[in-house]
């Protein structure tokens, strides 16, 4: 089987079906780790991957920072893509819903600057607020896009009724749900976003520590010479032609391992016997 190798995302945003998700790096005071992290986000550069996931919630900004820090001036074909809608909170769950219209308004400005960009290409909404009706929250997002300040805008974590309601309202260019071999609670999502065009990012998309022990997944890995983590991303890209994967790593080596997945071919009876395989499945 031979999957399309890139996606388009919101129709004109083409980048490479592998991405990385930059969720585990974080400045640190020692100067080794820090460099460390600085090291695998250009990496992730060097081997072609044309979009980094990043978010508010990763460090509270530090993430950002990090990237900017390490790809600042960024190349040309480099989709830098963030998430808004979370604030940080002293007490409880040490986080809060901030989907009101200012809210959102202010942390896009702070993304600005924390990222050094004009424009984030693409924004999504890291989680629906439920205290704030949907069409308030990116109807917020549409102004800021008509500002120039946003390119695109995504959702996480949505239902397919939610992200009809979104879509009601402005075009939605990406889903970020969890889903993975192993854990296909959101294929209905992911066949609205197939139905529509929109780009479905995968969060999660490796079932760590899961995947290596399934027999049948082993017994791909052997025959395409492949890693268990390297099959399971081969499959998703063949599983759907809007599935990009945003694998995370704070190892170049797994970085190398995950982005080397876009070369792993399944025939159609390997892949068969790949989606027979379930969560519950007895290792």
């Amino acid at each position: 089987m031979t999957a399309p190798t890139t996606f388009p995302i919101g129709g004109d945003l083409e980048v490479r079906r592998l991405g990385y998700g930059a969720m585990r790096l974080r400045p640190s005071p020692d100067e080794q780790a820090h460099a460390a992290h600085l090291a695998v986000a250009r990496r992730a550069v060097e081997l072609d991957v044309t979009l980094i996931d990043t978010a508010h919630l990763y460090g509270w900004g530090a993430n950002e920072d990090l990237l900017a820090e390490a790809l600042h001036p960024y190349p040309d074909d480099l989709v830098i893509a963030t998430k808004v809608g979370i604030r940080h909170t002293a007490t409880g769950e040490g986080w809060r819903h901030a989907g009101e219209p200012a809210d959102l308004r202010v942390q896009v400005d702070e993304a600005l600057r924390r990222l050094r960009l004009d424009r984030i290409e693409l924004l999504q909404l890291h989680r629906l607020d439920p205290a704030v009706p949907i069409p308030d929250q990116v109807g917020a997002l549409r102004d800021l896009r008509d500002e120039g300040k946003v390119g695109r805008i995504g959702l996480s974590e949505v239902t397919v009724a939610e992200l009809a309601q979104a879509q009601s309202v402005v075009e939605i260019a990406s889903v970020q749900n969890r889903y993975n071999l192993l854990d296909r609670e959101h294929e209905p999502v992911l066949k609205a976003c197939e139905a529509a065009g929109v780009a479905f990012l995968p969060w999660r998309p490796v079932a760590a520590g899961q995947s290596g022990a399934r027999a049948e997944i082993a017994a791909v890995a052997k025959e395409v010479d492949a890693t268990a983590t390297q099959v399971v991303l081969a499959w998703l890209l063949a599983h759907s032609p809007v599935i990009v994967p945003i694998p995370g790593t704070t190892s170049i080596a797994h970085l190398e391992e995950n982005v080397g997945a876009g070369a792993v071919r399944l025939t159609q009876e390997q892949y068969d016997r790949l989606t027979r395989v379930t969560a519950t499945e007895t290792p």
